[in-house]
């Protein structure tokens, strides 16, 4: 038995090949497919099964690429309803892979229709080796059951019996695989390892300390992060079949002349994916701002319009394809043009551009304790704000600017501060879209502020494998109890 892990960064996500002698498995494949098939190519196995834990909402899945390019059949839960040609699998279905079983358990509470594959190597033993879990069980985590939330009590009442009724019940050496890690906005608090164990798990893992089901199913449903836009779109699609990557339009490169021209029609827009610096010295007016260098896959799902076409602007090409390879991962996949030669060629042609102004956190702070008249707009997710905040900011999370910029007064001065200076870039880019003729961006965010001395230290800014929409499990002081 041969194991072989690969983490996606930014969208955190965990996928595996699971391999005997001559044979392998893909268990919850990215959209891009090729480095499974070099990696099985090189050993010498071939892709027979591929298999799918549950229909991910947070990115778009690589099955369908991956069986017409192998093969391969895929073995999804019966319960998916996915229109495609598959397996079904139910309670109780054994998957053969040479000497190792993958026994099937069905798991629902992060999504309805959740799988769990326990691996047995017949060649060793008949007790499990390990779990594949996908999204019901991470490190020191639970997925989350309120991306569907009409059904968020019910998902959670059958996430307590998936977690305690079954997964618990394995041996404490049983290894434990997730889909996903720290980052993921599948959970709220999942650790930085990428794999783990029952029995730690059983140990250290705060929501399975839970025992009461009411307070678990509480924990769960309350005061959770955000759900981005398209998670309600990509298990949909990945249960259909998502568009295979070959048949997607191709990027254009485009002459300034011919991007100004395109970008005239309402069919178009503009995302400029540089550093969020560049974006605020020159920029094309009504552009949309996701800093390639940030969560920038989450954020392309989130806040980019789905009906329309868009014209990228990139520090350069090589740059251009690397902001497609991402936004594509969860389902965006219009990107028609990229801007020839960049701002530096837009400016050179003598276009329009627009520019944000970058303000330091020491010139904040002086603003903050003068006397001079602004807004101050804290966009970081409310358990964040919660953390720690300028006093007077208001809390708006960025995406939330698209509906609620309604609350602002258009006419004001505002500063835009999140933890490092790129969503509220993203933030300003929407106010400017709105019509907000005075917006500045924290440079550095909430972490230059407190590194400064004026703020206490933001725990999401100091963690580096953490989520950046922190919303941490904590203990009521007067219970005790989480």
């Amino acid at each position: 038995m041969l194991l072989k892990h690969y983490f996606t960064e930014k969208i955190a996500h965990s996928s595996y090949i699971l391999a005997g002698q001559k044979a392998c498995a893909v268990i919850d494949p990215q959209r891009d497919v090729d480095h499974y098939i070099e990696y099985a190519r090189e050993k010498g196995f071939e892709i027979t099964h591929i298999i799918q834990t549950h229909l991910h909402a947070d990115f778009i899945s690589g099955h369908m690429d991956l069986a017409e390019k192998t093969g391969a059949r895929i073995y999804v839960a019966k319960s998916a309803e996915c229109t495609f040609e598959h397996v079904a699998l139910s309670e109780g279905d054994v998957i053969e892979l040479e000497d190792m079983e993958l026994q099937v358990l069905e798991t629902p509470g992060h999504t309805p229709e959740h799988l769990s594959l326990v691996v047995v190597d017949k060649s060793r033993s008949d007790s499990p080796v390990g779990v594949f879990t996908g999204d019901t069980l991470f490190v020191g985590d639970v997925g989350r059951p309120d991306l569907f939330p009409d059904r968020a009590q019910e998902l959670a009442d059958k996430l307590y019996h998936s977690l305690h009724d079954k997964l618990m019940k394995l041996p404490d050496y049983c290894e434990v695989y997730p889909a996903h890690g720290a980052g993921s906005l599948c959970g709220r608090a999942m650790g930085a390892k990428w794999r783990s164990t029952i029995g730690y798990e059983r140990q250290f893992n705060q929501v399975i300390q839970i025992k009461d089901k009411q307070e678990f199913i509480k924990s769960l449903t309350e005061n959770m992060p955000p759900a981005p836009d398209h998670f309600s779109r990509c298990s949909d699609i990945n249960r259909k079949g998502p568009a295979k990557l070959e048949e997607l339009p191709k990027m254009e490169e485009l002459s300034p002349t011919d991007f100004c021209q395109k970008m005239q029609d309402d069919d178009y827009m503009i995302l400029d994916a540089r550093n969020y610096l560049a974006f605020g010295s020159q920029h094309i007016p009504g552009s949309l701002h996701l800093d390639l260098n940030g969560n920038f896959p989450t954020f392309a799902g989130w806040v980019i319009p789905t009906d329309k076409k868009i014209l990228l602007v990139a520090d350069d090409f090589e740059k251009a394809k690397e902001a497609v390879v991402w936004a594509r991962r969860t389902g965006v996949d219009h990107i028609v043009g990229y801007l020839e030669g960049g701002m530096t060629g837009w400016a050179t042609s003598g276009l329009r551009s627009s520019s944000v102004q970058q303000i330091s956190a020491e010139a904040l702070h002086d603003m903050v304790i003068g006397e001079e008249d602004f807004v101050m707009l804290d966009v970081r997710a409310p358990g964040e704000y919660e953390d720690g905040h300028i006093e007077g900011a208001l809390n708006i999370p960025v995406a939330d600017l698209r509906t609620r910029h309604g609350e602002l007064d258009s006419g004001k001065k505002m500063v835009l501060a999140c933890s490092s200076g790129n969503r509220s870039s993203l933030g300003t880019s929407i106010l400017e879209q709105k019509g907000f003729n005075h917006v500045i961006n924290l440079a550095g965010g909430m972490t230059g502020y407190s590194a400064a001395g004026h703020a206490k230290e933001c725990r999401a800014c100091v963690n580096p494998h953490g989520s950046r929409f922190y919303t941490a499990y904590r203990k009521d002081p007067d219970t005790d109890r989480i």
